[in-house]
């Protein structure tokens, strides 16, 4: 075999090579269709939903926790009056409020009351049942409160 022999040779293997890749398979190509289908609009359909839902759960507002411990004064109304929140022991005289199963007053050692958030009779912090509405008035102190604008006192946010 000659030089030119295998040059030819060489050069119509490279040829055969060529044309596989030139001229398509369209018969193979037809059946990948599903998997271009699937690859070309499927797959970035599917990769915009994840980014966008980790970009919400990155971006979302988050609520800002403080917490809230032992005896805080009372917010007061338009006139200076305390406002005391029902269902917490509080000191009438000091404008106190306190922290659930507390029974006397820090200052001055009064004896502290409860409203009923039920019923809203006043009565003693040392009772644990409301007399009137029978609601258990003994809860186990809170452990957080949301921090952040409130409504104003004695009346709802504007909507």
């Amino acid at each position: 075999m000659s030089v030119i022999d295998q040059i030819e040779k060489f050069w119509t293997d490279f040829l055969g090579f060529l044309s596989t890749l030139v001229i398509p398979d369209w018969p193979g190509l037809i059946a990948l269709l599903p998997v271009f289908i699937v690859l070309g609009l499927v797959g970035p359909l599917v990769t915009l939903g994840v980014l966008a839902w980790l970009g919400y759960g990155l971006t979302k507002p988050r609520v800002k926790v403080a917490y809230e411990y032992g005896t805080r004064t009372a917010p007061t109304d338009y006139l200076g009056r305390p406002i005391f929140p029902s269902g917490e022991p509080y000191c009438a005289h000091d404008g106190l409020v306190y922290a659930s199963g507390a029974t006397r007053c820090d200052r001055d050692a009064t004896e502290l009351s409860i409203r009923c958030p039920k019923c809203d009779v006043v009565q003693s912090a040392a009772i644990q049942t409301c007399r009137n509405s029978g609601l258990v008035l003994k809860i186990e102190p809170r452990a957080m409160v949301i921090a952040g604008d409130r409504p104003p006192p004695g009346g709802a946010a504007a909507a």
